[in-house]
């Protein structure tokens, strides 16, 4: 059985869809951040950089949100959640999802955590302006993806594990001037991946209300 250690709505929202997606025995462990309990001795030891999430699978203990979601679809080639190794849809799949992680996941750590780039409150709200707008400028890229695709999926018609993560990432952005639910394609894109049960179930056993982006 796997082991998800986990906060509402933070990062392991996609891989807590694809473990849904794929049917996989699993338990869910809550990890308080209210209680810090990602910085407490015991968690440090499952992922010493104190963030969330980590995944255990037997004697494998595994952080970093991307690798969770490489190693799941990997482990349940199957489920069809990755394109086939060696293939150009593959390569288009790595792209995404590290574009994905290091590119507008990245940007939207800078976005709610501005402090950390600065040394005082109006520094600070001059960061997390900069770090909204990029945002936006990589939320237009998507958009155009999708756009130029042939859906609804971000690789085309098939769903694979870029999809709940970029409906996470999206969902970050719901208190932006500009959230990505504001463009057609990944308005539709988002209601789209909303509505599939394994979707629907992880938001509920996460406890997470509308609006869900």
């Amino acid at each position: 059985m796997y082991q998800l250690y986990y906060y509402p709505g933070n990062a392991n929202l996609a891989p807590h869809i694809l473990l849904e997606e794929i049917g996989a025995d699993y338990k869910l462990v809550l990890v308080d951040r209210n209680q810090n309990e990602h910085k407490s001795p015991a968690y440090l030891k499952l992922n010493p950089t104190g963030r969330i999430p980590v995944l255990v699978d037997g004697d494998l203990v595994l952080y970093e949100t991307a690798a969770i979601c490489l190693h799941l679809a990997d482990r349940h080639a199957a489920a069809g959640l990755a394109p086939a190794i060696g293939s150009r849809e593959r390569a288009e799949f790595y792209k995404w999802i590290v574009y994905l992680t290091n590119t507008l996941q990245a940007e939207l750590i800078v976005y709610f955590y501005p402090e950390r780039l600065a040394d005082d409150a109006a520094a600070a709200a001059q960061v997390k302006a900069h770090a909204e707008r990029r945002t936006g400028d990589m939320l237009d890229l998507i958009e155009a993806t999708l756009a130029a695709g042939s859906g609804p999926f971000l690789l085309g018609a098939a769903y694979r594990a870029v999809d709940p993560y970029l409906l996470m990432l999206c969902r970050w952005t719901r208190g932006m001037h500009h959230p990505a639910r504001a463009r057609p394609h990944l308005a539709r894109f988002l209601e789209t991946v909303m509505a599939r049960p394994a979707t629907q179930r992880a938001f509920a056993a996460e406890g997470i209300a509308a609006p869900f982006y």
